[in-house]
């Protein structure tokens, strides 16, 4: 997932959509930086990430891509899947996308002496061309998969080649994705609360 859909799953609180973003660049040990709300995200995220690039419908659409393309089809597919739930934002919540994604950045912001130098040095272009509300147009994914094509110090061609492959199954990778996240969006609701519980269980066992 990318950062569109791992805010969408956090959004219940400030802190913990700023933990979701920070999933994609932070180490494991957070905790002595963070909040433990930041920190749950953090690790959440990457329980998302996990259950996601392992998931059959997931795992259906990369074969969809073509051979060589198929080792960045995740990638592409992460930011593929925020430009659907932009699309499809009304089904699944009922506050206005453009608020949420505002007061994301606001409190992102917040946190801004705190947060990894990529990210840091990154806030200020996501937040003034605004990245997250830019995905509902299938032309910000392929600047995004642009974007992201150019870290990678070789095949990045094979990477935004995979948006022909995008283009050329649209029907197919967006029926997908109306079956799979509906799953997600359980899973992560189960983990969560299966996380909070942890504390809860050391203190009755002490």
């Amino acid at each position: 997932m990318n950062y569109l859909a791992h805010i969408y799953l956090a959004r219940h609180s400030d802190d913990a959509m700023v933990g979701a973003l920070l999933g994609d660049f932070v180490k494991v040990n957070a905790q002595a930086i963070y909040p433990p709300e930041v920190v749950q995200e953090i690790q959440l995220h990457r329980y998302i990430d996990s259950y996601t690039d392992s998931h059959p419908i997931v795992r259906s659409a990369v074969q969809l891509f073509g051979e060589g393309r198929r080792r960045y089809a995740g990638i592409v597919l992460d930011v593929f899947y925020d430009h659907l739930l932009s699309r499809r934002w009304a089904q699944y919540s009922s506050g206005p996308k453009a608020e949420l994604i505002q007061r994301f950045y606001q409190a992102v912001a917040q946190y801004e002496p705190l947060l990894p130098e990529r990210l840091r040095a990154m806030l200020p272009h996501m937040v003034a061309q605004d990245w997250l509300g830019s995905y509902e147009e299938l032309a910000s994914v392929e600047l995004a998969v642009q974007r992201i094509s150019q870290r990678l110090s070789r095949n990045g061609h094979l990477m935004r080649e995979g948006l022909l492959d995008v283009r050329a199954h649209y029907d197919t990778l967006a029926a997908g994705f109306d079956q799979f996240f509906p799953q997600l969006i359980r899973f992560a609701e189960q983990k969560r609360s299966s996380m909070r519980l942890l504390p809860l269980i050391a203190e009755a066992s002490e």
